[in-house]
């Protein structure tokens, strides 16, 4: 084949951009107009060029994108965006003092997607962001790393999934363990059947969380466009005192430590069971408890799903805690020949029947770069961390976040009724006794003022991913979507 001119090369990259934009709802904001700008530069294959990168949400975990990216000399971070113009400004300069090079700052994401030279953003917004994020991106020609969750409800992450298959682009999902030595390695000894039969896998996000003071009428910063930080969510007024992270636990934005940090663990439960679809009964039960503030979310929620032959029970604690099985922050799968406890992304130690150790897993390494190599090679296949799995492992924090919404205050010994036509591998009574221990620890004594949360034991469909017959479950596979930031039904 012939060597394509600068110019063949330059037309070919404006058609492409001209047809995903044409395909998807950005035109119709107003963005496209501009983006076949003539002096564009052609978007080289070449491993001696650079990939033109945006981040997108850089005061938290962004930052961590920011270094990663920066690592890679054939990446240059092109464009800052975040809703807050006095965190995105000052990002711009400390790239520009530590790279010599300034980065493009905007503060609405659109003006990200409508420049044809980024050829991949990468974003660590809000939760309640992370699907129309990504879905944007890929309709506008780029691929995409997306923070986990990677969406804010189910229906969101299936979308995003669907864009990634119909448009062609790689979608790489921020679960960082996929890609370290020591995970794969512990996962390849559980599927090798060294831990003999497994049905039984735990997830802990035993993580203390302080209130986040009483709810009241506040004002946001004076730097934040809250209209573009609110996007598909409503324009409410503001009920915390601290704007940043505290949106965690606040339903409209985001989804408890279950979708916080315990999407890791969930995803790492997944996959050491190798289930790939999501459960076919949940329940979830817990409380926000040991004090009242603006705060929705449970600080304290055990999830509970069934997958026919294999379950998977996660334990949420926010108050102070000790471990178990050495674990906090981790997974435990249980095997008939002993079990395996990863403590942290990357370390775990396998113990025989007796609690006996008999081997250890280290090892790091690094997601980001794995993904820069796949949109290097448009190879989706080489990704550690693919949207599927993403969504999935999302999914199961959606699912047991239903039930619980759904659900009813009840005394301890109701729950234990509730919870006895729950039959799985897991020892589902010891595991309430447990976290009542906790409680009582932490002072919280449940009575007839202080309940749990019942929720409602969920049949699903993994097939077409809904809740048969339940229409009240099912209206929480979604959410209301405030125009024009509107998460597209169908891809």
């Amino acid at each position: 084949m012939s060597q394509l001119t600068r110019r063949e090369m330059l037309e070919r990259s404006m058609l492409a951009t001209a047809a995903a934009l044409a395909a998807s709802p950005l035109t119709g904001l107003g963005i496209g107009q501009s983006a076949l700008a003539a002096d564009a530069p052609p978007q080289s294959t070449s491993p001696n060029e650079q990939l033109l990168c945006a981040i997108i949400g850089v005061r938290s975990r962004g930052r961590e994108h920011i270094s990663e990216f920066s690592q890679r000399k054939d990446v240059r971070i092109a464009m800052i965006c975040d809703a807050d113009a006095d965190v995105g400004n000052s990002v711009c300069e400390e790239i520009a003092k530590s790279t010599g090079h300034k980065p493009e700052f905007v503060q609405d994401m659109r003006r990200v997607f409508e420049n044809p030279s980024i050829n991949f953003i990468s974003t660590a917004t809000p939760n309640h962001w992370h699907a129309l994020t990504a879905i944007w991106a890929m309709q506008a020609g780029k691929d995409v790393y997306v923070e986990k969750p990677v969406s804010h409800n189910v229906s969101e992450g299936r979308r995003i999934v669907q864009a990634a298959e119909k448009l062609g682009r790689i979608c790489q999902v921020g679960t960082q363990s996929r890609s370290t030595g020591g995970m794969r390695a512990a996962m390849e000894y559980v599927h090798t059947g060294k831990l003999g039969e497994v049905k039984l896998a735990r997830g802990l996000c035993y993580k203390r969380r302080p209130s986040i003071g009483a709810a009241g009428e506040f004002s946001p910063p004076k730097s934040v466009d809250y209209d573009l930080w609110c996007g598909p969510a409503p324009l409410a007024p503001l009920t915390r005192k601290q704007f940043h992270y505290d949106w965690h636990w606040q339903w409209p934005y985001g989804n408890g430590d279950l979708g916080n940090q315990g999407i890791h663990q969930m995803d790492l439960c997944r996959w050491a069971l190798n289930v790939n679809q999501l459960s076919k009964r949940v329940i979830s039960y817990g409380g926000r408890f040991g004090y009242v503030d603006s705060g929705e979310t449970p600080n304290t929620q055990v999830v509970v799903h069934d997958f026919g032959d294999k379950s998977i029970v996660f334990e949420v604690r926010g108050l102070e805690t000790g471990d178990f099985k050495t674990a906090k922050v981790g997974i435990i799968v249980e095997g008939s020949d002993g079990y395996l406890v990863m403590t942290s992304y990357s370390d775990g130690t396998v113990f025989d029947k007796n609690g006996q150790a008999i081997k250890q897993f280290r090892g790091g390494g690094n997601h980001f770069h794995n993904f820069v190599d796949a949109v290097r090679a448009h190879d989706a296949s080489k990704l550690q961390g693919p949207i599927l799995e993403g969504h999935l492992s999302s999914a199961l924090c959606h699912t047991g976040n239903i039930s619980y919404l759904l659900g009813q205050p009840v005394g301890p010994s109701e729950l234990r009724e509730c919870l006895q036509e729950v039959k799985l591998a897991d020892d589902v009574a010891d595991t309430l006794e447990r976290t009542t221990r906790h409680l009582d620890d932490n002072h919280v004594h449940l009575d007839d003022s202080t309940r749990w949360q019942a929720g409602e034991v969920l049949t699903f469909d993994p097939v077409t991913e809904t809740f048969p017959g339940n229409a009240r479950a099912n209206d929480l596979l979604t959410r209301e979507y405030r125009a024009p930031f509107v998460v597209p039904s169908t891809i």
